[in-house]
């Protein structure tokens, strides 16, 4: 198959406009005659199942969670980006376009982005509509604050709980067309497989995960939009449950897999503390509007930071290396996600990290200057010109309480410090997913009527995603894209009729799955599927993490081969499949994280260069810079399945070409 990526012609600010002008239409009295699946209810499948419930279509929407509440888009903290130029700082959606295309290392679909940015604005006008309590300034306009890889205030917020807010909004959306009958909801529900009729999606096998039982449902279309795989390394800031199945099932019947080497690592989550810890935690991009990253210019400071013998307090300003301000002087503290990683990893690296956990990983985030610059503004604001220090700090700590408070809480509760009086203590970790479920302009996947939603596809970051554009894409694609592709493609549907379920696609599909659950049961392993997921863990962690090499990808390759092959000899699973069994809920998704973890160690073999958050060790300039090889993969690799030997995938490229903005090198000094 060759890849078509659709993207229509013209302008690039005309191309969307134009598109939607000319696509067909499904009349509302024959929406009601169509039904259409959403597997996931985060912010891209709670969205889009609202909108096409609203306009008349029958939903049925799945979540593995008890209740679309919990989908992680909840995690997200800091804040979701539009172009509305509110600071009057010179941003527009050309500037937001731009910012995307370089924060992604000229590695995004030029016409995909241009249309996220146009629509940004209208995200917020309806989130505001639903109610969503979005921070507002002093004169009642929403505020805005900068996130890392712009140079304007752009970035919409709800204290430190954006993604709950949006998430809330859409819920409510969602809970309206469920009151009304026009959605049904399908909580605690595992979609298994997808079922082809004729070569189009027409339905999947879920299995209800409280009674074990085997559900077959149908539809006229798919929409994946079950997030992204950061779970592969088994400690990330994913919640634990989030996971690849979905996107893997479509992808082992046709659905091509695009760009998985691209994983981003976020610069400031709280470090690892011991073997047995099961998840990370995100502490928000936006604290790098406040805080100060650095670590001590003396390596014999650092040494007795980590021994105890010294805090952070005790060092003197004049012995604090602020790297990223001193690497990156035009951004600072705000430079995209790969590159302080990278910057916090190559000091820690050098010897100067000051967490004394196994690996000393670990920087400092720290606010007093901040408090004391904020306490200053406001005391000068109530007209006390002259304030004592004492007054200072305690007027700075409730600024930084009123924008981050539930963020500092958090970070006290999990580590018993006070970040209002001590530095926070940071490290990157394994945090979003650029790479996905290749699609074409329409959101469709290379199964037609399958489409492909939010962090579950591949199309909008290129190889690192600038911080607070994933609830901006997840929004985009469920309420301002989706409705007019799927329903151009449904237009095709109207005469259809109700899809049965028991024809013997249906039969073939459920038969499989049920295999694979009954050969889990029926092994006679003797080592637990946590034992084998944070084994690949390590390896993912080690060899294609943030730094990778040739020799350690071919490595990792074979390396999870061997893991696989003991995977399905010795993993032991216990219960019976009818009954809630989380157990084997976990273990046909690390069946799918090591085939997943494979393909993306073959993805980063293949790309010989250093883009966004894939870092080839071979590939760096003298500074430790990303070098991108534009000649040779300026392209999206999408990988086809061909069977159980993940090394037998076929790469298929799609061609980047960039017409509205010259490729250049990254430059954030």
């Amino acid at each position: 198959m060759k890849l078509d990526s659709k993207i229509p012609e013209g302008n690039i600010s005309d191309k969307w406009t134009d598109y939607k002008d000319h696509l067909k239409l499904v009349a509302p009295n024959n929406r009601p005659k169509l039904d259409i699946i959403v597997v996931g209810t985060g912010l891209a499948g709670a969205s889009a199942a609202a909108s096409f419930a609203e306009m008349g279509y029958n939903v049925k929407a799945f979540c593995f969670q008890d209740s679309p509440r919990r989908a992680h888009s909840i995690a997200a903290q800091g804040g979701i980006n539009a172009a509305k130029n509110y600071q009057n700082d010179g941003d527009s959606i050309y500037r937001l376009f731009y910012d995307t295309i370089k924060g992604g290392d000229y590695r995004a679909r030029e016409a995909n982005v241009h249309r996220l940015a146009e629509v940004s604005g209208n995200i917020i006008d309806q989130c505001v509509a639903q109610g969503v309590p979005f921070a507002r300034d002093y004169g009642g306009m929403l505020d805005n604050r900068s996130f890392g890889g712009t140079q304007v205030q752009r970035t919409f917020y709800a204290a430190g709980q954006t993604g709950q807010q949006l998430l809330l909004g859409a819920y409510s959306s969602l809970s309206r067309q469920i009151g009304q009958g026009r959605i049904q909801m399908y909580n605690r529900h595992e979609m298994l497989d997808i079922v082809k009729v004729n070569g189009k999606a027409r339905g999947i096998i879920a299995r209800n995960l409280v009674t074990g039982e085997l559900e077959r449902h149908s539809g006229h279309a798919v929409i994946i939009a079950s997030g992204g795989y950061g779970n592969v390394y088994f400690l990330s800031t994913n919640a634990m449950g989030s996971n690849v199945t979905a996107g893997w099932k479509i992808h082992k019947k046709g659905a091509y897999f695009a760009n998985p080497c691209f994983v981003q690592i976020h610069p400031t989550c709280i470090p690892v503390h011991g073997e047995n810890q099961s998840k990370l935690t995100l502490m928000s991009e936006s604290l790098r509007n406040s805080g100060r990253i650095w670590v001590p210019k003396k390596k014999e400071d650092a040494e007795a930071i980590r021994a105890g013998k010294l805090k952070a307090t005790d060092i003197n300003e004049e012995d604090r290396d602020y790297f990223l301000e001193r690497r990156y002087p035009a951004f600072g503290n705000l430079v995209p996600r790969d590159v302080a990683s990278r910057a916090a990893k190559e000091r820690c690296d050098a010897g100067f990290g000051i967490e004394a956990n196994a690996t000393n990983e670990g920087v400092y985030l720290d606010f007093s200057s901040e408090i004391i610059s904020k306490g200053k503004q406001t005391a000068y604001a109530a007209g006390n010109h002259n304030p004592s220090d004492d007054e200072v700090i305690k007027l700075g700590k409730a600024w930084i309480e009123e924008k981050y408070g539930n963020l500092f809480q958090m970070y006290q509760q999990i580590t018993d410090e006070n970040p209002y009086e001590v530095p926070m203590k940071i490290y990157p970790a394994v945090h979003y997913t650029m790479g996905g479920v290749w699609v074409d302009y329409n959101l469709q996947s290379t199964i037609p009527g399958c489409f492909v939603a939010g962090e579950a596809n591949f199309s909008d970051h290129g190889a690192n995603r600038l911080g607070a554009s994933a609830l901006m894409q997840g929004l985009a694609d469920g309420y301002f894209v989706l409705p007019y592709t799927v329903s151009d493609y449904l237009a095709g549907e109207i005469a259809t009729g109700k899809i049965p379920t028991d024809s013997a696609e249906f039969t073939e599909a459920e038969n499989a799955v049920r295999s694979q659950l009954e050969g889990f049961l029926n092994n006679k392993g003797t080592k637990s599927v946590d034992f084998f997921h944070k084994k690949l863990g390590h390896i993912m962690w080690n060899k294609v993490g943030m730094g990778r090499n040739a020799q350690g990808l071919t490595e990792a390759i074979a390396e999870i081969a061997a893991l696989k092959e003991e995977f399905f000899r010795d993993v032991y699973v216990p219960g019976t499949t009818d009954e809630l069994n989380t157990e084997l809920e976990k273990a046909v998704r690390v069946a799918d994280f090591i085939d997943l973890g494979q393909l993306m160690a073959r993805d980063a073999l293949q790309r010989n260069e250093s883009c966004g958050g894939h870092f080839r060790e071979e590939y760096q300039d003298a500074e430790g810079e990303t070098l991108r090889d534009d000649e040779n993969f300026a392209f999206v690799g999408a990988w086809e399945y061909q069977g159980n030997d993940i090394n037998a995938e076929v790469l298929h490229k799609e061609e980047l070409k960039y017409e509205y903005i010259k490729i250049a090198a990254r430059n954030y000094k």
